[in-house]
């Protein structure tokens, strides 16, 4: 018999509208203003933790409305923004600076509805407010640190074959060039310097016996891939030290990342955590060098002169002790004369460095370098940001005896720098350094009215696709407001489903963009049956051959969308990727709803009885 469907299409298609608006449920209930505490680098809070929560808010009398322990993370819940700002700078003062306090927004959701993992949708920084950083790493400044290091590699692994060498440079053309006094240790060396370094090619010019290595192009990619994403786990770790609830930090092209922080309005704050490309090198202070032929250019060879905080020359040996890299933990305090110091942990390969350095020179000075990358104000001819490298000697320190992982430094201005420095040592240092070439800050207030505008822009869509149904397509227009709205919800509930996946602006354009493809499909439905009918067809006959004739049209419509979003997808970065999701799951959900579930309808009403007229 024609247009019935079986018992158990009827029982998926409800199905499938119930699971969609049991997930999209949670989104009605909205979310609390919160403060999350949790533990850095990996720890977790504990009961005593909740308990100095709790005190701290009764002693500065600041109500909230709940406070829980869940998952190693204290939250607490408050009724307005102004006592959840005031609950976050309370809680920064009194608790351990182990710990990250954090600005968050909980969902109000039911525990009901939490109990089988319905969460609502994750705004986007646009929606929600916050700072969007594009940054982008130097890969010149990255290829001129890797060959400083590979010049002192060829210099230590010459020095072990026992092949003596006239000189030793990093090249223009990105290379390391050694110049030697004969044929024989040219030769000599290049057979070395090849069998240690497969990922290099050595050329030799006999004239001036030079060997000159460079890197292939393989490793050349392998190295800036290597930069970029090393840079994007340490500008986690620093967002993770900013305390920032549900951060983005992503690769975009080559050399480009973007960061953004929800909630964050303070962007000096975050430039000058984010931005800075601080290290510490330890160095051997060359007390044999004269300060005066140094400051004149008569430095050493094998050394070079930096100047301390007050512009005085240090003249330090070129070879590095210790750099950052090795550092695992770094804590700021007080020394015993109450002035402010950085307590330093090694891993095991850094501790054994520093213990070998050390009790081979016992009673020599020491100097803790400090070196950052900073804008200069001026661009290349690429537009790209020109760094300066600022270098200086932050500290001299007589080595008294044989250290280990753990020692400290001292000589720095002010508690807060203190803080500063080891926050940033904690994260670790950039691999190369990083220029903010782009910054938005959207207050809280300007991502409410994205959403008030982006609901009103799908309801008045909504309201203007079913009155013109209603009208040209009468009961018909019926089944079509209803697949309709269900499949908005099916969108929502999905998107809610999805872990990682992430309301944005251009994701609510997308849903008001789906509102019309999806009355699109109906609309093809009912004009081909229109069709059908005026061709002398009778009703059931019609609506048969219109869904029939019909579905290759909207198969090859949508399925071409479809391709157009996932390349979108694909090649996209942020706003552009929301966008593209939400289109995606539209169109799928979409053809469910026009081409099953109004068919449903139309069976249930129309199906397995004699008519003779439709209102269509």
């Amino acid at each position: 018999m024609l247009n019935r469907y079986p018992l158990w299409k009827y029982i998926m298609v409800a199905l499938v509208i119930f699971v969609g608006a049991l997930y999209a449920l949670p989104n009605i209930y909205g979310e609390d203003p919160a403060v999350q505490i949790t533990g850095a680098r990996g720890a977790s809070v504990d009961i005593s933790t909740l308990d100095t929560v709790k005190a701290t808010l009764e002693k500065d009398k600041l109500p909230f409305n709940s406070i829980a322990l869940e998952n190693g993370t204290v939250l607490v819940r408050f009724s307005d923004t102004d006592n959840q700002i005031a609950g976050r700078d309370a809680l920064s003062e009194s608790l351990d600076e182990g710990l990250i306090v954090a600005l968050n927004l909980a969902p109000a959701t039911p525990s009901w509805l939490e109990a089988i993992g319905a969460n609502p949708m994750k705004l986007g920084l646009d929606l929600r407010g916050g700072v969007h950083f594009l940054m982008e790493v130097d890969m010149d400044a990255a290829m001129e640190k890797l060959l400083t290091q590979q010049e002192e590699t060829f210099r230590t692994e010459l020095r072990e074959a026992k092949i003596r060498y006239r000189g030793l440079r990093v090249g223009s053309d990105d290379n390391v060039e050694v110049m030697f006094r004969n044929e024989a240790d040219m030769d000599a060396a290049e057979a070395e310097l090849e069998t240690l370094h497969p990922d290099m090619v050595f050329t030799t010019d006999s004239s001036r016996f030079a060997v000159s290595g460079k890197f292939t192009e393989e490793r050349l990619l392998e190295i800036r891939n290597y930069a970029v994403s090393q840079n994007i786990t340490i500008l986690r770790n620093r967002v993770n030290e900013l305390g920032v609830a549900e951060p983005l930090v992503q690769r975009q092209g080559a050399s480009r990342i973007v960061v953004e922080l929800p909630g964050v309005q303070d962007t000096a704050r975050a430039k000058e955590i984010l931005g800075a490309t601080a290290t510490l090198e330890f160095r051997e202070v060359d007390d044999s060098a004269d300060l005066a032929a140094a400051a004149a250019g008569r430095v050493p060879p094998g050394s070079e002169i930096k100047t301390d905080r007050d512009g005085r020359p240090v003249v330090l040996k070129k070879r590095v002790i210790l750099g950052g890299s090795s550092i695992t933990d770094a804590s700021s305090s007080a020394d015993e004369y109450n002035r402010p110091q950085v307590n330093i942990s090694l891993d095991s390969d850094g501790g054994s460095k520093m213990a070998a350095f050390s009790k081979n020179n016992v009673g020599k000075l020491m100097a803790t370098v400090f070196a950052e990358y900073k804008d200069s104000g001026k661009r290349d001819e690429n537009g790209k940001v020109i760094l300066s490298k600022h270098e200086e000697v932050i500290n001299q320190a007589t080595i008294q005896t044989a250290l280990g992982r753990n020692f400290r430094i001292t000589g720095i201005d002010s508690q807060s720098e203190a803080q500063n420095l080891a926050l940033l040592l904690r994260a670790g240092a950039l691999i190369a350094p990083i220029s903010i070439v782009e910054e938005r800050t959207i207050g809280p207030s300007m991502g409410q009215q994205n959403i008030d505008m982006g609901i009103k822009a799908c309801i008045w869509g909504l309201v203007a696709v079913m009155i013109f149904t209603l009208i040209y397509y009468r009961k018909f227009g019926i089944f079509a407001n209803c697949a309709l709205f269900a499949n908005i919800v099916l969108i929502i509930g999905i998107m809610s489903m999805i872990p990682g996946a992430t309301m944005t602006l251009p994701g609510i354009a997308g849903i008001v963009l789906t509102v019309g493809m999806a009355i699109d499909a109906n609309v093809l439905i009912f004009e081909r049956i229109r069709e059908e009918l005026a061709e002398g067809r009778n009703p059931q006959q019609a609506i048969h051959q219109g869904y029939a004739n019909a579905f290759s049209t909207i198969a090859d419509a949508n399925i071409t969308t479809l391709i157009t979003a996932i390349i979108l997808f694909s090649v996209g970065t942020g706003a552009v990727k929301g966008f593209a999701v939400t289109l995606s799951i539209g169109i799928l959900t979409s053809m469910f709803t026009a081409i099953i579930g109004t068919r449903a309808l139309v069976n249930l009403v129309y199906g397995g009885k004699r008519i003779d007229k439709l209102s269509i």
